[in-house]
């Protein structure tokens, strides 16, 4: 029998952590490409930005993390997700300055090292690059012991991306250009703290406090709670880039996380310059209906909190509607630009 160490009797397991990265390291290694000079194993990762640039070219750059949908993940035991909730969710900041991503790092604390978990964080991060061509560079995985309690964890990344100083966003934006919505798939990263005293308090009606995301309602398509709250943030960068392709001239992008529509429209106006969006010009997906009627929401306060459907929201000139409807299936015309300096539901 293998006699552990006083680190390990500590809380620490080096050997743990040795098994992790050898799980990890096929997902990490898929993502890399030839401007990958050091990635993991390395003490920094090293990208060769002579290979991915030209001149005039502006790095774009965004830390986050993925907040309290990490204690859905471990009530549920899922982990494979979040991951990509991560890595899409930076990539569409960056989007937003019309930056295209080019490496991403990651960071996993933990509680307890477990080699599986680890792996299927990481496998999830790598999966998200993969699809972005976005190359994973390097990451820390800590353990913890005392900072956090047994099952818990959290996952933050940072992103680097480019864009030609040209073509950075917003710019150009002016009353009467179109509001066009693509859908979010859920809540994405924001709204989980509110939704998950919601879920605590109707499961105490159902006499499932211990396990509530198993709970499964007709309202959300026969889903269970977990899955429903564990859908995968959806990134946009390319239906932009299909945008881009068929022509479409974007004068601004809004990434609608935290502080919802109300707060992240704004962000990307000028002064002076507000919005109207139509209420019923775009489906709310069912996990957000259900959570304003349990959790008996003002409309205000869920626009606020959730995305309430809109995962991404662009400007573009008036006549450029037909063709960007056309280059993206699930793309809604929602609003419009107007000089009220505010953002209406009408």
């Amino acid at each position: 029998m293998p006699q552990s160490s006083a680190y390990q009797d500590s809380g620490v397991d080096i050997a743990a952590a040795t098994r992790a990265n050898q799980l990890m390291a096929e997902a990490v290694h898929s993502t890399h490409t030839p401007a990958v000079l050091a990635g993991m194993g390395s003490f920094g990762g090293c990208f060769d930005l002579a290979a991915s640039t030209n001149k005039g070219s502006v790095l774009v750059s965004s830390t986050d993390s993925v907040g309290t949908k990490t204690l859905v993940a471990a009530a549920v035991g899922r982990y494979d997700t979040v991951g990509q909730d991560l890595v899409n969710h930076c990539i569409n900041d960056i989007l937003v300055q019309g930056a295209r991503p080019l490496f991403f790092l990651d960071y996993i604390a933990v509680a307890k090292l477990e080699p599986l978990q680890i792996a299927d964080l990481v496998g999830g991060v790598a999966a998200a690059c993969r699809n972005a061509t976005c190359a994973l560079v390097g990451g820390e995985t800590a353990e913890l012991p005392d900072v956090y309690r047994d099952q818990a964890f959290d996952i933050a990344g940072t992103i680097v991306g480019i864009v030609e100083r040209e073509r950075m966003l917003p710019r150009d934006v002016v009353v009467g250009d179109a509001i066009i919505a693509l859908p979010s798939t859920g809540l994405h990263t924001n709204g989980y703290s509110l939704a998950r005293r919601i879920v605590a308090k109707t499961a105490a009606t159902h006499a499932l406090e211990h396990t509530p995301y198993v709970l499964r309602l007709p309202e959300l398509n026969h889903d269970t709670l977990g899955e429903a709250l564990l859908a995968i943030h959806r990134p946009y960068l390319h239906e932009v880039e299909a945008l881009w392709n068929a022509g479409v001239t974007l004068h601004a992008l809004a990434h609608i996380t935290g502080g919802g529509l109300y707060d992240n429209l704004p962000r990307v106006l000028p002064d002076g310059l507000g919005a109207v969006v139509r209420r019923g010009s775009w489906d709310i997906p069912p996990i957000c209906s259900w959570l304003v009627h349990a959790g008996e929401l003002a409309e205000r306060e869920a626009f606020h909190v959730l995305n309430m459907g809109l995962g991404m929201l662009m400007v573009v000139p008036s006549e450029d509607v037909h063709i960007a409807l056309n280059a993206v299936s699930d793309a809604r015309l929602v609003g419009e630009i107007t000089n009220d300096a505010m953002v209406q539901l009408i």
